[in-house]
Formats: structure tokens, sequence, C-alpha cells
């Protein structure tokens, strides 16, 4: 129950970090789409630990093997099967917590659910869950792509450190050209340079992702409880160590006066626009057409390579001092699930559209 995401376009995933795979099924996927496979795979290696010296030393292959619904490169309009097998596992790494609650994990509140936990780097809470939503949400951006939408994200912000947050005013074609995927080259050395500074101290630290949908149809979205933002902010919160959401001007706008945050409309071509995009592309749960642009805040990673007070499974106060391979900051590798749960979101919310219109 609750491992599926959507509504016509479904994604349901399945596995655990230290399983035989991580899969999923995808349902409702339309027929007839191109499936590039090797994009979907490039999607999968940006997410992909061991990319550098700020992610996880932990080496895994994550080659997607697709199982059913593809026919001749294309979809075919049946459930998309797939997995990635697990190949590098140091199930011993977790040995010495295996009776302990580590701080901030789900530890403690999945054996009180459910009576029972994977100690195995977290079973089924562990980000390693996230491939399913990389290779779903290639396969929607490659749907989308035919729509003329597209999806970017980008690290702005890594601790205090942080960027401009009109992504205007950066060239998004740079976001891939540092390990940070920030767009700003000069702000990504320090980012770079400070999260290293952290993994020495065996220690972590979050920041925030931004991300843009361009050439979203107008629209999309209902107006009481399938508003539009609300079902980004869900896809968004679903994602390991996300803490907050804000689409168009957030907190931000609350300084402003209404004839200020006020997008103005004016007749572009015989094409209705607006002069500003305060309201982030969307209105009344709907979207206009506008880009749509939100952050997305994750906490520092809460596994920290230092001494730690806690309790045991009987409730006795113990320490810990965690092992393993783990990310120092989560958000590079957060990226492009960010992209994909908005590709997700996007797609299912324009077929869910084709449904309500005769």
């Amino acid at each position: 129950m609750f491992n599926s995401f959507g509504n016509i376009l479904r994604l349901t995933s399945f596995g655990e970090s230290h399983g035989k795979a991580i899969g999923g099924v995808i349902d409702g996927f339309p027929a007839g789409i191109y499936i590039d496979t090797e994009f979907v795979q490039q999607e999968l290696n940006r997410r992909r630990p061991g990319q550098s010296d700020i992610t996880t030393s932990r080496k895994e292959g994550d080659k997607v093997e697709f199982l059913s619904g593809i026919f001749e490169g294309k979809s075919t309009g049946c459930p998309i099967g797939f997995a990635v097998w697990n190949e590098n596992q140091h199930s011993s790494d977790y040995d010495n917590m295996k009776d302990l609650y580590r701080p901030s994990h789900a530890d403690y509140t999945y054996r009180t659910k459910y009576g029972i936990r994977d100690h195995r780097g977290g079973g089924r809470s562990s980000a390693r869950e996230t491939i399913s939503r990389a290779v779903a949400g290639a396969l929607a951006k490659l749907a989308l792509k035919q729509l003329g939408v597209k999806i970017t994200a980008y690290t702005s912000q890594v601790g205090p450190i942080k960027i401009e947050e009109d992504y205007r005013q950066y060239d998004l074609d740079l976001i891939e050209t540092n390990p940070v995927r920030c767009p700003d080259p000069e702000k990504a050395r320090e980012m770079e340079d400070y999260i290293l500074e952290i993994k020495k101290e065996g220690d972590t630290i979050g920041g925030v992702i931004t991300c843009v949908i361009q050439g979203c149809p107008v629209g999309l979205g209902e107006p009481v409880f399938g508003k539009l933002q609300a079902a980004l902010a869900n896809g968004m919160l679903s994602i390991n160590a996300a803490k907050a959401f804000e689409y168009g001007d957030g907190f931000k706008g609350l300084k402003s006066k209404g004839s200020e945050q006020n997008d103005v409309f004016y007749n572009d071509q015989g094409r209705v626009r607006t002069r500003s995009n305060h309201s982030g592309g969307i209105q009344g749960g709907i979207s206009n057409g506008q880009d749509i642009f939100f952050r997305v805040a994750f906490k520092p990673v809460a596994t920290v390579l230092m001494e730690q007070h806690t309790v045991n499974v009987d409730g006795i106060d113990t320490t810990l001092k965690a092992k393993g391979r783990h990310d120092p900051c989560v958000l590079p590798r957060a990226v492009p699930i960010v992209e994909a749960m908005a590709a997700l979101t996007i797609l299912d919310y324009y077929l869910l559209d084709k449904t309500t219109q005769l």
C-alpha cells in the first residue's frame, strides 16, 4: 500500500537497498512513444553513486533492464516493467546498527509501525528506492518532449552558500559542467569546497534545489483538491530528505503588496500572457502557460560519521558511530530525482486533463 504514485500515469516501485533489485511498473504510459534507452540510462547515471568526491563512494553500475511494455523501440501502452540489479552491497557495514535506532532515520518509526525493519542501509526507506523514479521520470520526459515541455533542476543553495533566485539570470546549460550541478561556476566551486570540508569532519549538509518547467500547457490541474502545485509538492516531499516546498515567489512574496504581486495579463499576438510571473506558472491550482518554477529544501543527510547518542530496541541509552559509504550532501544526486518527479506529475496531469474533456 502507498508504493504507487500518480493517477492516470502510475508508477509502482519495489525493492530494498540491499535486496536483489530496485525496480518498478509503470501503468498508463501512452503507446507509440519512442523509448530512447540510452537517454534513460543517462538519466539513471545522473543519480548513480560514486560520481565525484562529494558523493558516496559506493560503486553501482545501475544498469536498467526493461522487462515489458516496449516493442521495436516504442511503448505499447501495456505496463512497462523494469529492474536495476543491486551489485555492490556491504551489508556488514550496518551490523552495528541492527539493534540501534539511528538518529533522524526511519528505524524507530518503521519498527514501531511494522514490527520489523531491514537494518541494511535502511531497506525500503533507503534513497536507493529513487532509482525507480529516475527510470520512470526519464520515460515521462521522453513523452513530454513531444509536447514541447522541458524540465530542468539545479542546486541553488548548499548550506549558507546560495545563488540568486531568478533562474533567468543563468545559463542552465552549465548545470552539468560541475559535480554540484549549479549553473553558477564560481558559486559551484564554493559549494564543492564547502561540501568537502563538511565531509572531512564526518558531517553532512543540506540545501535547496530549484526546478523550472518550461512549455507546460495551459489548464493542467484542478481548482480544489487536485491543484497542480499540491501535486508537485506531493511528488517532491516524497523524496528522501526533502523538508519543504515553495513555488513562485513563495515566502519571499509575503513582503510584497497585492498590487506588486499580481501578474498583469496582456495580449501577445492573440495569446494571453502575464507581464510578470510571481505566481510561478500556476494560478487557482491550474497551469497558466508561463514557466512553472519551484524550490525544494533538503535536510543534511542523517548518517554522520561521528559518535552520537541514541537508544537500542529495548530503550536503553547507548552510542552509535556509523560506518559505510554515505553522501555528505544529497543535493547533487537529488537534482535528477526532482526532475523525474516533476516529469511524472506533469505527464500524469496532462493525461488526466485529456480524460476530463469531450
